[in-house]
């Protein structure tokens, strides 16, 4: 199993926490693109924080695909990212 690890600011955490926000983006820039598309991630561990007891979960990652994201969830305005869809959560906090 192959694990992301992403930090996110407490507004983009909690909405997907609560199943609200069922995407995360990442900017077009080379090192996603190497990162994202060169290799696969089943899994994408949240953490809410820097310290070693902040907030955290796992989560499925169903696809990475390059498009547009919605607004609302965090996406830029007519700027294509990378949009990695969420499935269910599979370890830590739960809503």
């Amino acid at each position: 199993m192959k694990i992301l690890y992403l930090t996110l600011k407490k507004k983009w955490f909690d909405m997907i926490l609560s199943g609200e926000k069922k995407e995360e983006y990442r900017e077009v820039k080379p090192y996603w693109s190497k990162r994202l598309l060169t290799e696969h991630f089943d899994v994408i561990e949240f953490r809410n924080g820097y310290s070693k007891d902040c907030r955290k979960f796992r989560i499925e990652c169903t696809a990475v695909e390059k498009a547009f994201g919605i607004i609302e969830w965090g996406a830029p305005w007519n700027k294509l990212v990378y949009i990695l869809y969420l499935g269910k959560i599979i370890e830590g906090m739960k809503s």
